[in-house]
């Protein structure tokens, strides 16, 4: 007596990344130190370069046990400071030397630097509304071009890939570039739509070839904050 065949069942999985792609967390480094008229930051390549102040720390060190279980293969800094601290507590764990990539530092603010655009953000200066309409980093003066901007991070984040195939990256860097970052990757109409990832933050973006595959973004679980 025959039996009647088993019906073939198609379930729902994981994602799970393609062959040969890099997956890159990307941390925005912990708070850093407060902006002083008094006290001006020191400058690295034209750049404000403030260390962490003590709740980035606290960021830096619960970034490190969220993210030591994780099969980390290479750890990424950028010439800023902050994102060396940042990234100090996880590569003590995993016993990982962090390269630096001078190409993943923030968006330079020109004129603005050493914390004027703190200031100027707080004081409602006319040009940060304008800035917030045109969605451009260089209606600031001075201010380095959107274009030089998008160019320079997708370019690190090429080599950066291109040097890890199959592997898994933690990458420490800045809220203006995981904003630029993931505008491309979703190829959003909205430059600043994924402006604002919080300080200790975690986002994650898998590169295959060309694709770049968004994951997470923003995920602040380790630091116990309320949904906001």
């Amino acid at each position: 007596m025959s039996t009647p065949e088993q019906e073939i069942e198609y379930r729902q999985h994981r994602f799970s990344p393609p062959p040969g792609a890099t997956e890159i967390f990307l941390v925005r480094h912990g708070e850093s130190a407060p902006a002083r008229g008094e006290n001006p930051f020191t400058l690295v390549e034209g750049q404000a370069d403030p260390e962490l102040a003590p709740d980035g720390r606290d960021h830096a060190r619960r970034v490190g046990d969220r993210l030591a279980g994780e099969r980390i293969d290479a750890i990424y800094v950028t010439t800023l400071r902050r994102t060396a601290e940042t990234a100090a507590p996880l590569a003590e764990k995993l016993g990982l030397t962090p390269a630096v990539e001078r190409d993943l530092r923030e968006i330079h603010l020109g004129d603005w630097e050493n914390g004027l655009f703190r200031k100027y953000s707080a004081d409602g200066h006319p040009v940060i509304e304008r800035l917030w309409t045109e969605q451009r980093w260089d209606v600031i003066p001075g201010a380095e071009s959107d274009e030089a901007f998008g160019a320079r991070l997708r370019g690190a984040l090429t080599r950066i890939a291109a040097a890890h195939p199959g592997q898994r990256v933690a990458v420490f860097t800045h809220g203006g570039v995981i904003g630029e970052v993931f505008a491309q990757a979703s190829r959003s109409v909205e430059r600043f739509a994924f402006l604002g990832a919080d300080n200790g933050s975690i986002s994650h973006l898998v590169i295959h070839g060309d694709r770049w595959i968004i994951r997470r973004f923003n995920d602040t679980a380790h630091l116990a904050t309320p949904l906001g």
